[in-house]
């Protein structure tokens, strides 16, 4: 009588499930990993943005006339490509001049909650959609979300 040893069918498509798996297990927590990491680049440039604005305009007592090709010409900003969302975003002063805000528009909803649950030291508030964080989390399930970090 022969016996024969090796594996069955089953016993290799169990071991490829397994590793499939393991896999997609590795891959979502790769992917969960680089996107806060993108957050947190972002608003680390955020913060750099906010610091030079105030090292260059805050001699001056206002913030008037802040904008991105303002900072682009004064050498603040290398491009006019937003941190984070779409391209269209802004920095502009309040109407008082007394503060300024780093708008970004096109936010997916995780972006959203990311930025109402961290605290900024260098954002003295951010607005969500409108509505001030401190009430209330206002973000959208969709891509369509704006955050106004406001800088003293």
């Amino acid at each position: 009588m022969k016996t024969e040893s090796g594996r069955s069918l089953i016993e290799v498509v169990g071991v490829l499930a397994i590793g499939l798996a393991m896999t997609a297990g590795v891959i979502a927590t790769y992917q969960s990993v680089r996107s806060n990491q993108i957050r947190v680049i972002a608003a680390n440039k955020m913060q750099d943005i906010a610091n030079d604005t105030k090292i260059l305009l805050g001699q001056h007592e206002t913030y008037d006339g802040v904008s991105i090709d303002y900072l682009i010409k004064a050498g603040a900003l290398q491009s006019d490509k937003a941190p984070l969302g779409d391209d269209n975003w802004s920095i502009s002063p309040s109407i008082d001049g007394k503060t300024f805000s780093i708008n970004l528009n096109g936010l997916t909803n995780s972006e959203c909650a990311y930025f109402a649950n961290t605290v900024l030291t260098w954002a003295k508030s951010v607005v969500i959609n409108g509505f001030d964080t401190e009430i209330i989390q206002h973000c959208f399930s969709s891509d369509t979300n704006q955050i106004s970090f406001i800088v003293e």
